[in-house]
């Protein structure tokens, strides 16, 4: 694992815990002087209006990615943690090569409905139609997600630290 050279798609619905595992494995690959980049997939698509044929400005966010990844391995970034949602595997090619044809493994993370439940519920407390059009995308995604099995393996994250997921996620990365 102190050698981990490659790409982690972390899959997941919302609330599954994605972006904060992201965060966790960052500071574990910095620990072990791992030159790498994180990179939240939403936050590089959030563009208002979507265009109708795209509703997540799925495009967009491939488009950015590309253009960060050159940015980054200029500067010498191998390894890229990306934390996002894959919900059909003709969408894998694509973001390898975003990712300027590196290795890319895809790791679901899970969380019991309750728990999925409960991180909505506190991140979106003071929105209830936010609330609401999480809870529903949070079943219709992870329905999706069993459906198409799309990941190399898989992680849940209702009982153990983000901390704990993040080590367990790159443990499996080097198999």
């Amino acid at each position: 694992m102190d050698n981990f050279v490659g790409s982690i798609f972390l899959n997941g619905t919302v609330g599954a815990g994605k972006t904060t595992v992201a965060g966790c494995i960052g500071r574990i690959l910095r620990q072990r002087a791992v030159a790498h980049a994180i990179i939240d997939l939403d936050s590089i698509r959030q563009s208002w209006p979507a265009p109708p044929n795209d509703r997540f400005n799925h495009e967009l966010e491939l488009v950015n990615l590309a253009s960060l990844v050159g940015n980054y391995a200029e500067a010498g970034v191998e390894t890229f943690v990306l934390a996002g949602v894959i919900e059909d595997a003709t969408e894998i090619p694509r973001y390898r090569k975003a990712l300027g044809g590196r290795p890319l493994g895809v790791c679901r993370i899970t969380a019991d409905d309750s728990v999925l439940r409960s991180r909505l519920n506190a991140r979106h407390q003071n929105d209830s139609d936010a609330l609401l059009w999480h809870l529903k995308r949070a079943v219709e995604l992870e329905n999706i997600l069993l459906t198409q099995a799309l990941d190399d393996f898989v992680v849940d994250s209702s009982d153990k630290t983000a901390e704990v997921v993040a080590r367990e996620v790159l443990e499996l990365a080097t198999r």
